[in-house]
């Protein structure tokens, strides 16, 4: 996808610079530097959690990667919860 963005002068010239620097396109510096700030950003709001947010957080990752066809009885449930 091609999208045109107004930078500034003073702006695109330090860009050109650290791409030299970095040995990479101006596009893939802005690319990296954007990907870091997004993941930078996402580390800080998970960080940001109560720790019962982050237990719901890890209960909803394991139950989206729990194999949904797969059924139990209730008896089974029950005879596990009972160990």
């Amino acid at each position: 996808m091609r999208k045109n963005i107004d930078i500034e002068e003073s702006v695109l010239l330090k860009l050109k610079m650290l791409s030299v620097f970095e040995n990479l396109s101006v596009k893939g510096l802005m690319e990296k530097a954007i990907t870091f700030y997004v993941e930078t950003k996402e580390k800080e709001r998970v960080q940001a959690l109560t720790k019962e947010e982050k237990e719901d957080l890890g209960l909803l990752l394991l139950m989206q990667q729990a194999d949904s066809t797969e059924t139990v009885t209730e008896k089974e449930v029950f005879d596990y919860l009972d160990k």
